[in-house]
């Protein structure tokens, strides 16, 4: 008998937990904090949990950059405004609940 999901209450194969949690009216801030020397750092904010870390490994990966994530926000090494605004929607995250400051 496969896995129930205890949100949506279908099997773990056919879960849309995951795309209803993408689809919800929050909103995500993108923008840039300069750090020591001169560096810039693309900071993240408005996920949480899992999917934070799941957005997190995949933006690291797409954009070939380093990164973390601590205190529901994503720290990503350099300037990635506009690259992240355009990662995220590609993610299935709506381009509308993106604000790129």
């Amino acid at each position: 008998m496969p896995e129930i999901c205890p949100k949506c209450g279908l099997p773990k194969e056919i879960c849309v937990c995951d795309v209803l949690n993408r689809e919800t009216n929050r909103r995500i801030k993108v923008y840039l904090e300069k750090k020591k020397f001169r560096k810039y750092m693309t900071v993240i904010s408005g996920l949480n949990g899992e999917e934070m870390k799941k957005t997190e490994k995949e933006l690291k990966r797409i954009l070939a950059c380093g990164g973390t994530s601590k205190n529901g926000i994503i720290e990503l090494q350099g300037d990635h405004k506009d690259a992240v605004k355009k990662a995220l929607a590609t993610m299935g995250y709506s381009e509308d609940s993106i604000d790129a400051a």
